[in-house]
Parts: structure tokens; C-alpha cells; sequence
């Protein structure tokens, strides 16, 4: 009789501690290629403006060599295809800083206007440009292109 005492004490204690909250889509994540890699919608930029009607920025990136291909109509009717390399650096107090350019081959890129402070989750994201912390971005992560953007 004891020990079946003990248990049910036991259980109640666990039942009455805080159970830390498990809800994964809350937590941010470590920022790497890996958890980056895939596709993302720019859902909100400038601390929450959002795109004009019909206008679009995807973003897709490829962790096995760090590349990146912006597929967006920000200022035309039809789609442009950019392309870059990005880098993640750790700053001890700022956490991840995304960094990248514009173009793959050396005579034809040139450095993106600013780094951002990059806080993830599961399918969301926060970019915080560096440099003007009111300049804030999010990305929501999808599965695919909508149809009508011609992949190049």
C-alpha cells in the first residue's frame, strides 16, 4: 500500500509542476543553411507594411552551396529572377546576421544594402536590418512557387 502512496504522490507532483510549453511554432530556432534552406514569402516588410495588390517576393534558398533566387514584381508587371550567395554569421550578442550579394559571378554582384538580425521559427521569420532596427521584415515559409511565376 506504501508504495502505491508513494506513486500517486509522486504523480502528483509532477501533474503540479509548470510544464514548459511545447508548442514548437513558438520557439525560435538555431538560424543555419539547413533550417533556412526552402522557400519563403515576404509577408510583411518595413516593421508591417505590406505588398501592394498582385505584388510578390519569394525568396529560395539552396543550403548545399549557400545560393539564394528572388523571385518578385516589386516595381514591374512581370517576374524578375535575382540570384546571390548569403552568408550567416553568429554575433555573440545579436544572435544570427544574414548577409549576402547580388549575382553569382565576379564581375556582375554587389553587397546587399544591409545585414539582418534573423530570428526563426518552424515557418516564420524576422529580419531586423542591422543598421535601422524599424526596417523589419517577415517571411512566411511555403511549399511552392504559385502557379504563373515562371521559375528561369
Amino acid at each position: 500500500m506504501r508504495k502505491y502512496i508513494a506513486l500517486l504522490f509522486a504523480a502528483l507532483a509532477l501533474c503540479s509542476c509548470d510544464k514548459p510549453d511545447n508548442n514548437q511554432s513558438d520557439m525560435l530556432i538555431e538560424v543555419t543553411p539547413t533550417t533556412l534552406a526552402g522557400l519563403w514569402m515576404l509577408e510583411s516588410y518595413d516593421n508591417g507594411k505590406r505588398l501592394a495588390e498582385g505584388t510578390f517576393v519569394y525568396i529560395d534558398f539552396v543550403r548545399s552551396d549557400r545560393s539564394y533566387t528572388i523571385y518578385q514584381n516589386v516595381g514591374s508587371m512581370y517576374t524578375q529572377t535575382i540570384t546571390g550567395n548569403y552568408f550567416i554569421d553568429i554575433d555573440s550578442e545579436l544572435g544570427a546576421v544574414i548577409r549576402g550579394n547580388y549575382g553569382t559571378d565576379e564581375y556582375n554582384y554587389f553587397d546587399w544594402s544591409h545585414r539582418y538580425i534573423v530570428q526563426m521559427q518552424s515557418d516564420t521569420m524576422r529580419w531586423i536590418a542591422k543598421d535601422d532596427p524599424e526596417n523589419i521584415s517577415v517571411y512566411i515559409r511555403v511549399d511552392a512557387l504559385p502557379e504563373g511565376i515562371v521559375e528561369e
